[in-house]
């Protein structure tokens, strides 16, 4: 390490910013203020979306658009008023941001919190990609953000934030002896015996902070979210709370449900979390569609004390009971490539900063 880089990591804000200064990555509109995260640059809708047969990838020597040309229904403009994404539905948007990757920077993709918590599933695609979410080094060309509403139809626009973008440059994941090595220094989750296999597990809480409310469970047959509308919408229009019960929880196919994880989190500011697909051999469930962990999130030095990590989770053909203390996920850390200039839990736009079990910024109470 020298003057508080390292040989690889992900990249921080002002790495991220001086990548846009050098046009490795281009933006088709201005930044907007808090579109650089600390370790992460959220992506935007551009100004048309196109509605499609079914997902594809490109595949080795194929672009995006020829294949749009072959499987698009329709294409709606989102200028004017933007336009409502059905449920049930699939879409290719393309975004404001083109890259031109260094050889030796590559990028990975994911959906923004508040995107995973609307159920709203939502992946990046580039040219010859044999692979979602994954930009290879050196990458030259667009990007385009496939978008499929789950549970709620929303109302997108041009520079609606849906996705966003982690930069690495070198392996900076975490081995399990170094993993093991933070948690006793840094103490990443308030756990005394911890399993650090693969990244630190996270277990489900079915108890409840005191008031009963484990989780909520989403209605079906709702308005429409505005994705850029925070605080806009009524959670009992949406929700219905899911309360402390004596047998777990039955997770129903078909059914989207937020809950909280047991452990409080934190990332400390020199690393980077995320938090990986579950195993599908434990169980018949899936959690965490979003799965970026700024530095920051719940350390002390931002302001935090530890943070739950909120689950979307999403039960497959069969109906499932999850436990109390049941892993649903691990994190996995990462180092930064240098310290962000600021901590997630710093900045405004940082919502959910010591969070308990909690809905996405969308929804007030009453």
């Amino acid at each position: 390490m020298q003057n508080g880089h390292v040989s690889g990591g992900i990249l921080p804000a002002q790495a991220i910013e001086r990548l846009i200064a050098d046009g490795a990555i281009a933006l088709d509109r201005t930044a907007a203020p808090d579109q650089i995260q600390p370790a992460s640059l959220d992506l935007r809708l551009g100004t048309r979306v196109h509605r499609v047969r079914a997902s594809f990838l490109p595949g080795p020597g194929r672009t995006v658009a020829e294949r749009l040309e072959e499987f698009t229904l329709h294409t709606i403009d989102l200028s004017d008023a933007g336009a409502v994404l059905e449920t049930g539905c699939v879409y290719i948007a393309p975004l404001m941001e083109r890259l031109a990757l260094p050889e030796d920077v590559a990028a990975a993709t994911n959906p923004k919190s508040s995107t995973g918590r609307l159920d709203v599933f939502t992946r990046v695609i580039t040219d010859s990609a044999r692979s979602f979410d994954a930009v290879p080094a050196g990458y030259v060309g667009p990007l385009f953000a496939e978008i499929s509403p789950r549970t709620f139809p929303v109302l997108v626009r041009p520079g609606s934030r849906l996705s966003q973008l982690r930069l690495r440059r070198g392996e900076p994941r975490l081995s399990d002896a170094e993993l093991a090595e933070l948690q006793d220094r840094a103490r990443l989750v308030d756990d005394d015996d911890v399993d650090v296999k693969g990244g630190v597990a996270v277990t489900v809480d079915l108890n409840g902070d005191g008031d009963g409310l484990v989780g909520w469970r989403a209605k079906r047959h709702t308005g429409v979210v505005d994705v850029d509308a925070p605080g806009a919408h009524a959670i009992e229009d949406f929700w219905e709370p899911i309360r402390a019960g004596k047998t777990g929880l039955v997770l129903d196919p078909g059914q989207f449900y937020i809950l909280a994880s047991r452990e409080a989190v934190q990332v400390p500011p020199g690393h980077a979390a995320e938090m990986t697909p579950f195993d599908p051999l434990v169980g018949e469930f899936r959690v965490h569609y979003a799965g970026f962990f700024d530095p920051g999130f719940g350390h002390s030095e931002a302001g935090g004390s530890g943070a739950r990590a909120v689950l979307e989770v999403r039960s497959h053909e069969v109906p499932f009971i999850l436990e109390h203390g049941q892993t649903v996920g691990r994190l996995v850390y990462e180092r930064m490539l240098e310290r962000p200039r600021e901590l997630y839990g710093e900045l405004k736009t940082s919502n959910y900063q010591g969070q308990k079990l909690k809905l996405s910024k969308h929804f007030r109470a009453g």
